[in-house]
């Protein structure tokens, strides 16, 4: 299916993990949440995903992609707004992603930087699957069924917004060619080459690295992120205990915000007048580590506490929650089942259409 909008689409999702933190926020979230206001938003709750690292416990699957969903709507994703599904309610992402892994030659997938670095870091759980390498073919389908234009991702992702990009052009090349119909002929006609699938980009998005409790970047697997829903007592509990300047060991030593990972939050969320304060202050011991953890947990919890009323919300009404699902995945099998009838057709898969032409023939 054509794009019928003006705006351009954009594809994105985020694995069932669970609860999300503030390092998923300042990371994709809040960025998804400025994007539906500018894009045509598709936004995905990869289930299957999940399986591809975790597939030896599925029990807490459903109550996880929930959880992700609730905090979607709490952040300000609006279903007037966007599209949020989940990924397994749209069948049609796996038969594409079969399909491309037909194609897809064995040294692009292990040529993916995070491939490698996965299996060197995750050693407590055996990556040596087929799902664990094909991914990113399954990313790819992900982002090819809805004709995504864009594709909003971090550095780390680029390559496989490129692989896709590989993909789609290996596609077009090997089954357009061969589509007589007459929009390909008129494309042919005006020199301009025909395809199923246009190449996404890559739109790297502003995301600081945001510290956890203990300096390193925030994960849950670290134990040192605050989450989303963490009530404000929590909140203000996790961040007093956040590690600072090492230099600074005594009240009166003067430290340096720069160096500090209290001061990177500050530099993520707090005003210009704070960060003032907090540079005087921390360089001429004039304030506490305590009094400087207390003013960037000031900020958190403003952010926070409008997220956590609207998802008291949903929380309290969990069917409208699955309701807004259940709608959005049935606009993707829409936009999907499009992509897919055009996909066969370019394969020659689409055998109905033959034997009813057969049929029709032999009358």
């Amino acid at each position: 299916m054509a794009n019928p909008s003006t705006k351009k689409r954009v594809l994105s999702g985020m694995r069932s993990t669970g609860k999300l933190h503030l390092g998923n926020y300042v990371g994709a979230l809040e960025n998804w949440v400025r994007m539906q206001d500018e894009y045509e938003c598709f936004f995905f709750i990869a289930d299957w995903h999940a399986l591809t690292t975790d597939y030896a416990d599925t029990s807490r699957l459903k109550e996880n992609s929930v959880d992700v969903l609730l905090d979607w709507l709490a952040a300000g994703l609006d279903p007037a707004k966007c599209v949020m599904f989940i990924q397994s309610h749209i069948p049609a992402h796996a038969e594409l992603h079969l399909l491309l892994s037909m194609i897809t030659p064995l040294g692009w997938l292990e040529r993916v930087p995070t491939y490698k670095e996965q299996k060197e870091n995750i050693k407590e759980k055996d990556l040596g699957t087929y799902g664990f390498l094909g991914y990113p073919v399954l990313q790819s389908a992900d982002i090819l069924i809805y004709k995504a234009d864009v594709v909003p991702v971090g550095e780390d992702q680029v390559a496989h917004v490129e692989l896709t990009r590989e993909i789609a052009r290996r596609f077009n090349s090997l089954y357009v060619p061969n589509r007589e119909t007459f929009v390909t002929a008129v494309k042919i006609a005006i020199g301009q080459p025909p395809a199923v699938f246009p190449e996404p980009v890559a739109l790297l998005t502003p995301a600081p690295r945001l510290p956890g409790t203990d300096g390193r970047k925030m994960s849950k697997s670290y134990g040192n992120a605050v989450m989303l829903t963490d009530p404000e007592t929590v909140v203000r509990q996790k961040l007093k205990t956040m590690v600072t300047d090492p230099a600074r060991v005594r009240r009166t030593d003067r430290g340096d915000p720069d160096v500090c990972p209290v001061g990177d939050l500050h530099k993520i969320f707090s005003t210009k007048e704070t960060m003032a304060k907090v540079y005087e202050g921390c360089r001429s011991a004039g304030i506490g580590c305590i009094e400087c953890k207390g003013w960037v947990a000031d900020t958190v919890v403003k952010i926070l506490n409008p997220m956590q009323e609207r998802r008291k919300k949903y929380e309290d009404n969990p069917g409208l929650a699955w309701d807004i699902l259940e709608a959005g995945s049935a606009r993707a099998r829409e936009v999907a089942g499009a992509t897919m009838q055009e996909v066969r057709e370019s394969m020659g898969l689409d055998y109905s259409s033959n034997y009813a032409g057969e049929k029709d023939s032999q009358q």
